[in-house]
């Protein structure tokens, strides 16, 4: 168990460039170097953790934990992998005044604008890049538009925002007709340990049918961003925009924190401890960073024991790989939809911004610098321009 909780310690430490690339640090590490686990192994959890909502390369890690150590083993893969970029976001948050009451220096609006410029040019290369390789054919690529128009048209509902990829998959499963398929998994999870999962997966979507409230507010969107997100840790940003919505964090805060994510290693979803920092409700600070922290990853924690008994016979049913290409083409558009609001209208037409923008676009998608590279130079320049 320490030796599962160090050496992804070190890939928390580690692993910048988003989900896909922390698993091919996964594999060169846990494949290549130490040999936990062989290729088609870790294939078939990759593809797993592929159809499940919640963060692929967390659920991942789990899932390789719990291969190598049992149940302590994947809590201990998950805290190792997540506490370094949680620990810094909640940092970021209290060192840029969100919660701590003083007055910000006279750089931090053009900091502001600096990352939220960044984050733009982050979220552009990411909806360009999941279109090419997610809708490959005028189907999918119709059902990423119909989610883009289904998800500007919910903007006044801002606890719709996974509606599009509802339908996006129930139009996948009667249209596209092709199956995943797997073969067995290494994991054995007793009967009783995966009922007690699943009733506790359920548990954490009833948070989001609470009574309204500020506290309720902040927990509903957090348990529902980590229930309900298909298609990489991204597609988070749209879920958790409500709490913009709710008037528990401003815009410009909310995609400061989101900018600033880009230059974190390990997972995205850490971006909800930036969130549980800095809102505006009773529960913020700290102690609102670890329950965010929690509550975000633990329907990913619960699916996990729940799943992975019965994934041969779920993967095998008709209609789940039309689902899941169903899904995640309006994953595209549900991007794409928050591309153009409240990004695109937010950037607005002042020049400084836009530059930085347009700027980072190039150096992520033209040149291929690491985008935690441009983060961290789009909030400097932002932060001397606005000084």
């Amino acid at each position: 168990m320490r030796e599962v909780f160090t050496t992804f310690l070190r890939l928390g430490l580690t692993s910048f460039g988003g989900p896909i690339a922390h698993l091919g640090y996964f594999r060169r590490t846990l494949v290549e170097e130490r040999g936990w686990l062989d290729e088609p192994a870790y294939a078939r959890i990759v593809a797993l953790c592929s159809v499940l909502p919640g963060p692929t390369s967390s659920q991942v890690g789990m899932l390789i934990g719990l291969v190598r150590a049992g149940a302590p083993g994947a809590l201990l893969a998950w805290l190792g992998f997540t506490l370094p970029s949680a620990v810094l976001m909640a940092l970021i948050a209290w060192a840029l005044g969100s919660a701590g009451g003083h007055d910000p220096p006279v750089w931090f609006a053009g900091l502001l604008d600096g990352l939220f410029a960044a984050a733009a040019a982050v979220v552009a290369q990411a909806v360009l890049a999941l279109g090419k390789s997610l809708c490959t054919d005028a189907p999918t690529k119709t059902l990423a538009f119909a989610a883009a128009i289904v998800a500007l048209a919910l903007r006044p509902l801002p606890g719709l925002q996974w509606l599009p990829i509802a339908l996006g998959a129930a139009c996948g499963a009667l249209w596209f007709r092709d199956a995943v398929r797997a073969e067995a998994l290494p994991i054995r999870v007793p009967r009783t340990v995966a009922a007690v999962a699943a009733l506790v997966f359920v548990a954490l979507l009833a948070v989001t049918v609470l009574p309204d409230g500020p506290v309720v507010a902040l927990l509903a969107t957090i348990v529902r961003a980590g229930s309900l997100v298909f298609g990489g840790g991204h597609v988070v940003l749209p879920l958790l925009h409500g709490l913009v919505a709710d008037g528990l964090i401003g815009e410009r805060q909310f995609f400061a924190g989101y900018g600033a994510a880009q230059a974190m290693p390990g997972p995205l979803f850490t971006f909800a401890s930036y969130l549980g920092f800095a809102n505006a409700s009773p529960l913020h600070g700290a102690l609102g960073a670890l329950a965010a922290t929690v509550l975000i990853f633990a329907p990913s924690f619960a699916l996990i024991f729940a799943i992975a008994p019965v994934w041969n016979r779920l993967a095998a049913l008709p209609g789940a790989g039309g689902a899941l290409r169903g899904a995640n083409a309006s994953v595209v558009g549900l991007l794409g939809a928050v591309l153009y609001d409240p990004i695109v209208v937010s950037l607005g037409t002042g020049w400084p911004r836009v530059a930085i923008a347009l700027a980072a676009y190039a150096l992520i998608a033209v040149w291929n610098v690491a985008p935690w590279i441009v983060v961290l130079g789009a909030a400097a320049l932002g932060a001397l321009l606005g000084s």
